[in-house]
Parts: C-alpha cells; structure tokens; sequence
C-alpha cells in the first residue's frame, strides 16, 4: 500500500490547506479507481471506502493481485464539508457532484471538481460510492447510468441484490459517473443502505462487492500458493474465491413507483428497504407535531418491494416517502 498526496484543499477561510489523500494498491496500471465520500454527510461511503483500503492491504499482502492490476482507494474529498457538518460546499452551498468535469479556472467546488477529476481520469473501472439526494434508506445495489457507453452485463459482477439502469436526465450530465463514461472509464455507482450514519453490514457487502467485481475480472486470481489460499479461507472467501453473493435483479429506474405523502409532520415508519409488501399495506403514518394526531395513513399502491425508504422524522407535505420496485 502506498499513501499518495493527490490535491489539497485550499483558500479555506481561518483554515490551513486540507490534504486529499488516495491509496495505491498492485502495479501502477490504472485499472480500478474507487471514489468514496464527495459530499459532506458521506460518512457510510467514506467508511465503505476505508474498509476497502483495509481489505486491499491485507490482499495486497498477501501476494493476492494479478501483476498487470493497479487499483486506487481515495476515501474522502469532502474534507471540509464533513468537518463543519455540512452535506455541500459550506461557503456556497453548492454540491462538488454537480461540477465534473470540472473547471480549474473556475469557483471553488469547479476547481475541486477538476482535481477530482485529473486524479481519477484513465483508469479502466471506475466505482463511485454514492449517495442520494434524498435522506433515506436504500436496498443495497450498483447503478449504471445509460450513457450509451457502458456495459449492463458488468454490473452483475458485483453480486449486489440489484443493479439499477438508470436514463439520464440533464442534471446528471455534470455528475462523476456521467463524465467517467464519457472519458472512457467503465463506471458504477454503489449504494449500502445509509448515507449519514454507519450501518457496518451493508458497508461490507458494498466493499465484498467491489473485491466480488475485482476476482470476476481475473485481477484477484484464484489460482495461488497454499499460504494464499489460507489467507483467504480466513477471510471468508474459500478455495480463493469470492462467495457469489445475490442473484442480482436488473431494474429500470423509471419503473420504480415513487410514493407520496399529502400532509407534513413528524413520519413514523412501519416497514423498511427490502421488505415485500402487498397494496394496501400500511407502510408509515404522518403524525401534528403538536397533538400526535394521525394526518396520514400511507399505503401501497401494489405488491412489491420497498427499494428505498425515507428516514428523516420531520418531513414535508409532497415528499418521496417510498420508492417501490412492483411486482412478486
């Protein structure tokens, strides 16, 4: 493992310059690059990204990389954000994720945007561990947007309990997964359940994920030395190889139902990310703030399962409340 300095952070007010650091596993060929925490409420997928470091270096010390692999972990690049608790750029409030490829010429979050950008450019995959924009919870799963340039069928590799096609829409023109593509870098977008706090299981399986993807490709072979095949028994991954994980289900994004609540208040949440449900299921109930009287029952539309589910108590009238992948 080789700690490199890759930008840092500067003309911070009352602050000194910020260091953004990646880690360097295997050769130097630019085969895999994963990106970790851009925003500042990033803390699962910057501790996503530090449990892949860990489990790099334990493999990488072990002899377990194919000579021709080269992989890069960067944590975090939304140092400052995260140390004043603020989900976008503190002094503008706008979101480094909607600035790529960025500018370096231009406003701060431009300027971070293109270094981000330059130190993750020609690397063959690419992942992204990211978040919504909503507060909420999620099914576990990797997203592809459908630039033309990608392949569906990789994102099965990852073994994940979903893979998620979504069209993009302008807005996404100026994300890092969009423009990873278009820089001919094969990229997905990974999402554990939580954005916010730290939920370990669904971490692991996002960082098992993107090792499930690496051995997939060869780049983890299975073939190794009695010591090796040791080493990765106790890791949980008998004979040297990676367990399957799930049977992954591909979705179309614009066929997930979006279900709404009418009134604002406090919500109270009956059901959760990956639970089946039958229409008419109560699903979660907005309550007055004031008397605990019940606003609003809200129920399924149809039988399917629950694929995200928003989390912050307080919420607004006309808000996504459910996102619902129909059918058995």
């Amino acid at each position: 493992m080789r700690r490199v300095k890759l930008f840092t952070i500067d003309a911070l007010p009352y602050r000194q310059p910020i260091p953004v650091y990646g880690y360097r596993f295997g050769s130097r060929k630019k085969t895999l690059a994963v990106m970790g925490a851009i925003r500042g409420d990033e803390v699962q997928q910057m501790y996503t990204a530090a449990r892949l470091v860990r489990k790099f270096s334990e493999l990488e010390a072990a002899g377990t990389f194919a000579p021709d692999c080269g992989v890069m972990v960067v944590p975090c690049a939304g140092q400052f954000s995260m140390n004043v608790s603020k989900r976008f750029w503190p002094l503008d409030n706008t979101d480094i994720n909607r600035m790529f490829p960025g500018y370096g010429a231009g406003e701060t979050t431009q300027r971070l945007a293109d270094r981000i950008f330059t130190a993750l450019q020609g690397y063959k995959w690419g992942v992204h561990l990211a978040s919504f924009y909503l507060p909420g919870d999620f099914v576990p799963h990797v997203r592809i947007v459908d630039t033309g340039y990608q392949d569906n069928e990789e994102g099965l590799d990852f073994g994940l309990p979903y893979l998620v096609i979504r069209k993009p829409h302008p807005y996404d023109t100026t994300t890092l997964n969009y423009n990873w593509q278009v820089w001919e870098t094969r990229t997905f977008s990974v999402y554990s359940r939580t954005t916010d706090r730290i939920d370990e299981e669904s971490a692991e399986m996002a960082a098992d994920s993107v090792l499930r993807f690496l051995a997939k490709k060869g780049m983890l072979p299975h073939k190794r030395p009695e010591s090796v095949q040791q080493f990765l028994s106790e890791k949980g991954m008998l004979g040297g190889e990676f367990p399957e994980g799930s049977k992954t289900k591909t979705v179309k994004e614009e066929k997930l139902v979006n279900i709404h609540n009418k009134a604002g208040g406090i919500l109270i949440r009956y059901h959760h990310p990956s639970d089946f449900v039958r229409e008419g299921n109560l699903l979660a109930e907005i309550i007055d703030p004031y008397t605990t009287d019940v606003r609003e029952r809200i129920c399924s539309p149809a039988d399917g399962t629950l694929f995200f589910a928003h989390h912050a108590q307080l919420i607004a009238g006309r808000s996504i409340v459910f996102r619902l992948i129909p059918g058995k």
